[in-house]
């Protein structure tokens, strides 16, 4: 991106975690448990996610057993849900902007490890269904061949031994509080990447914490910038969503003075949580009016603080009426920016028109221009 970031702290070595980080591997987790515990005759919390992200398979098996209060030991829990989860492997999805780092880092010769509490077996199989990425790696370290697993610095200090470099001269990404604790018990820095939403103030001793690896910028320490963000947006690979407009908040138009779109999120949740929080931007095809440039957000919106991730469209048009129940269908191609919080309504208002202003110009580029006359977009009365 054009806005030059000052530079952190030299590094010349990646060390990252697997799981949450590169995978989105949350998804599976729930899945598994819901259908584990169902035969308990119990309940899966997500909120449970929290206390077992990052753990070592023993210690997540451990919570479980305990807080469901079940009437198995965590080996046996453990023995019946390993083949549920190996299952799945293959369905696990890359989170937005790990193959966009690998390939880059990988590109530029960055020396990367991966260190993850999973045992390396199965690590290799995940690796396995995501071309590359093996490959990609000088170094992959297990939980299964330290004595400790995170919150313990022992796996990055053995991925640093490995890669034959000082700590200090590693950069750990982690999406768990047990990973950010262990890579600075490590003495090396670390890049945050929290997968539980609206969990990042927990993240303090981090010394970077981002929305996702879309926001990763290389060059603040001191490795090889992206060069693929083409006036201040990102292409991305281009996703559809649709849907009859309903009433949102009322704020658009009212305290915002910027009337949106807003969609019903129903039944589009495993696909709101596969894309992070933040502006993007594309086409919107309206059933009765045509096809218009659009602006979203997608997430939690700090400043009011919403308790359910939205997604929230702004139409780049005026038009003289609402249209409520009437049919909406977006192509989003390209990422502005990570959500935010703001101090004041006036510098939140400021920030949604540059965004605007952004959008509007970058969706005159060819690159984006084409999705204009996308067959989704087309919608027959």
């Amino acid at each position: 991106m054009s806005t030059a970031r000052p530079l952190k702290k030299l590094v010349s070595c990646i060390i990252l975690d697997l799981d949450g980080t590169l995978l989105n591997t949350d998804g599976i987790v729930s899945e598994v448990l819901k259908v584990y515990l169902g035969k308990y005759g119990k309940q899966w919390d997500g909120r449970e996610v929290q206390k077992i992200a990052g753990k070592t398979p023993l210690e997540a098996a451990s919570a479980v057993v305990e807080d469901y209060g079940l009437s198995c030991t965590t080996n046996e829990l453990l023995s019946e849900i390993t083949p549920l989860f190996s299952n799945q492997w293959c369905n696990i999805k890359a989170l937005p902007g790990s193959y966009r780092l690998l390939k880059h880092l990988s590109g530029h010769r960055v020396p990367m490890a991966l260190a993850s509490n999973s045992p390396k077996e199965n690590i290799e199989t995940k690796l396995s269904f995501h071309q590359g990425w093996k490959e990609s790696f000088s170094v992959i370290i297990g939980g299964d061949e330290v004595s400790l697993g995170k919150p313990s610095p022992e796996i990055f200090l053995e991925a640093a031994k490995r890669l034959n470099v000082e700590p200090s001269s590693c950069v750990v990404i982690e999406d768990s509080l047990p990973g950010v604790t262990a890579g600075k018990a490590a003495g090396m820095e670390v890049v945050a990447v929290p997968s539980i939403p609206k969990q990042s103030h927990l993240y303090t001793s981090a010394d970077e914490v981002i929305n996702s690896l879309l926001d990763l910028r290389p060059e603040m320490w001191g490795l090889p910038p992206f060069q693929d963000w083409i006036k201040d947006t990102l292409p991305i690979e281009p996703w559809h969503i649709g849907g009859p407009v309903v009433k949102g908040f009322g704020r658009g138009s009212k305290v915002l003075g910027i009337p949106t779109a807003n969609l019903s999120t129903e039944g589009y949740a495993s696909l709101l949580s596969e894309h992070p929080s933040g502006v993007y931007f594309g086409w919107a095809g309206l059933s009765t009016r045509g096809v218009y440039k659009m602006v979203m957000s997608i997430g939690w919106n700090p400043y009011f603080n919403n308790t359910e991730k939205t997604i929230e469209p702004w139409l780049l048009h005026d038009f003289d009426e609402d249209f409520y129940g009437e049919e909406l269908r977006l192509i989003i191609v390209g990422y502005i920016r990570p959500e935010a919080n703001f101090s004041s309504l006036e510098s939140l208002i400021e920030k949604i028109h540059e965004d605007g202003r952004i959008a509007e110009e970058a969706l005159e580029l060819p690159l984006y221009s084409k999705y204009k006359g996308d067959s989704y977009l087309k919608i027959s009365a």
